[in-house]
């Protein structure tokens, strides 16, 4: 044998390995894609599998945050850049009934308001809300609506909620709120008659006032079809500078800037449970708690530098 051949013989071979075959590349973690997708079918095997609870009012929590919440917060996030102050006066644990202006032609405030307290409470606590007749007669809105936390607006149900210790979310104006004019933005309308209060009274559970600012703006309001509204069974159809007039277009929100604030506790628990049955102090609480957040209205307005920043 030849001094070469000797020579290259004497040489270990060089082993050039296969793409995907190197320590490196095998210890590498799985890209933010890969891991996004092999989460999404461990969901999806999970929820076939029916291993998941629902309670008995249809909130879903694992389908709420693996799905729903994650839809909702890019709008808070991205499009409303939505801010909450005062989250300090939500309590950490135990029953509390939020109560907020209503506003926005369509009621994306209590998602947003339901979002906010989900990712940046320091307990991260879901809001239970309480909904319109109206919501729960549309079936696939009934079923998310449900599926999401939310329930019937009704003193059973809220004190049902409260007895589990849940923190409820109520907006006392109604359509007469979500579905005012843009001439009176941010003016708020009349409390109803105080069932709100009524249920915290008999429930012994503080009142949280929650100002909401930018929702006003996402859809002006600057006329009402009655006729329109009459023959399709809803409160209001809405007349705003993008609706009808860009069809489906016109239904995209206006980037608003949002911000959200809680104001201190109103204690119930100095009253007597049975005074819910008493027409004058549920007035005054109610009154009370109506100018608590007309006030916080104006405040988080002058925080606020424009209506998009």
């Amino acid at each position: 044998m030849s001094e070469e051949a000797r020579a290259v013989m004497g040489h270990e071979a060089e082993v050039i390995p296969l793409h995907g075959d190197t320590p490196e590349h095998r210890t590498q973690p799985p890209g933010e894609l890969e891991q996004k997708i092999a989460s999404a079918l461990r969901f999806v095997r999970h929820r076939l599998g029916g291993d998941y609870h629902v309670d008995e009012f249809g909130f879903d929590p694992e389908l709420n945050d693996t799905l729903l919440m994650p839809l909702a917060r890019q709008l808070y996030e991205r499009w409303f850049r939505a801010e909450m102050f005062g989250l300090e006066n939500v309590p950490d644990t135990g029953p509390a009934l939020v109560v907020g202006n209503h506003s926005g032609t369509l009621p994306l405030d209590g998602v947003m308001l339901q979002v906010g307290l989900h990712d940046h409470h320091p307990a991260k606590r879901n809001l239970r809300l309480l909904g319109a007749d109206l919501v729960y007669q549309i079936p696939m809105l009934a079923h998310l609506a449900r599926k999401s936390g939310h329930t019937l607006a009704c003193q059973a149900d809220a004190a049902r909620l409260l007895a589990k210790r849940e923190l409820v979310g109520v907006f006392p104006e109604g359509f007469k709120g979500v579905g005012k004019p843009y001439s009176q933005r941010y003016r708020l309308q009349r409390f109803g008659r105080g069932g709100f209060v009524a249920t915290a009274l008999r429930a012994q559970v503080p009142i949280v006032p929650a100002a909401i600012v930018g929702a006003e703006e996402i859809y002006p309001k600057i006329a009402d079809l009655r006729p329109i509204a009459r023959l399709f069974g809803l409160p209001y159809f809405p007349v705003t500078p993008t609706w009808p007039m860009f069809g489906l277009l016109g239904l995209v929100p206006l980037p608003s800037k949002w911000i959200i604030a809680f104001g201190e506790p109103i204690m119930t628990d100095e009253y007597d449970p049975e005074q819910a049955d008493d027409h004058m102090t549920v007035l005054n609480l109610t009154d009370q708690v109506r100018e608590t957040i007309q006030n916080m209205l104006y405040d988080q307005l002058r925080r606020r530098a424009s209506i998009f920043f």
